[in-house]
């Protein structure tokens, strides 16, 4: 009990290696990342890489084109749920289903009080052709 507040933990890793596992993926400088954003500046387009795009947002995007008021976000297939790729996880389930709502209620509201204050912001999931995010993000920045 912490300032008389009773702590429920439930721990996220059912064992020492998946812990391990786990704490070893990377938040940026993912190879799917890196691979757009490889294409999008040989394009000729700058961003800021892992930013947030409104400060007083505790959110972070992946490339962040400030001029043009475009967040892209390269989502994992498995933490954001994709509908073709995303799995549920065979130990611990209750807390990864869970986990993985959470990600996407926080994706959805995100999305939302990005475009309230004039932002596009544009999901690309890890398993997107290359070609066809940066068709999107190009389409997106020139836009705006």
């Amino acid at each position: 009990m912490l300032f008389g507040v009773v702590s429920e933990y439930t721990p996220w890793a059912s064992s020492a290696a998946v812990r391990a596992t786990m704490r070893g993926n990377r938040r940026r400088d993912t190879v799917p990342e890196l691979a757009i954003r490889r294409a999008v500046h040989a394009l000729g387009l700058r961003y800021r890489v892992d930013a947030k795009p409104i400060p007083d947002l505790n959110r972070r995007a992946d490339l962040v084109f400030t001029r043009a008021r475009v967040a892209v976000f390269v989502d994992g297939c498995y933490w954001h749920g994709c509908p073709d790729h995303g799995t549920v996880a065979v130990t611990n389930a209750d807390y990864w289903t869970s986990k993985i709502r959470r990600n996407r209620a926080r994706d959805r509201d995100t999305d939302a009080v990005l475009a309230a204050r004039g932002w596009v912001a544009l999901r690309i999931w890890e398993h997107e052709p290359v070609a066809s995010a940066v068709e999107r993000i190009v389409t997106a920045v020139r836009r705006h």
